[in-house]
């Protein structure tokens, strides 16, 4: 299982990026993927989920900003930001297993995980 993240880049606050992540290797039903992040200094932290016939989950400080999609005929998840702020600059990483888990939100509970991309939100 391969997963490939792009999307990352530079942007103005208030602006907009579109993150992907494209799953091979593997059926893409019952394949939860996750977003997470690592900001300079910081530990990596959860920021999104999505799981065949589930919910998706968000971390509180980026609900009502981001918003996460999949597309199956394509194998890959969307993470759609908006109204970006500084604080939100980190390298974003896309994470995936099988079956979901309530845990989603602790990075070990994820087996694959994509290169990050940078994230950037600067004037």
């Amino acid at each position: 299982v391969q997963l490939q993240a792009s999307g990352g880049g530079l942007v103005q606050p208030g602006g907009s990026l579109r993150l992907s992540c494209a799953a091979s290797g593997t059926t893409f039903s019952n394949f939860a993927i996750g977003w997470f992040r690592q900001a300079p200094g910081k530990d990596r932290e959860f920021v999104a989920v999505t799981g065949s016939g589930r919910p998706t989950y968000y971390t509180n400080s980026v609900k009502g900003r981001f918003t996460m999609s999949r597309d199956y005929a394509k194998k890959t998840v969307y993470l759609q930001m908006n109204s970006l702020k500084p604080e939100d600059t980190a390298v974003y990483y896309c994470a995936g297993r099988h079956g979901w888990t309530i845990r989603y939100g602790a990075e070990n509970e994820y087996v694959f995980w994509g290169q990050g991309t940078q994230v950037t939100v600067s004037s």
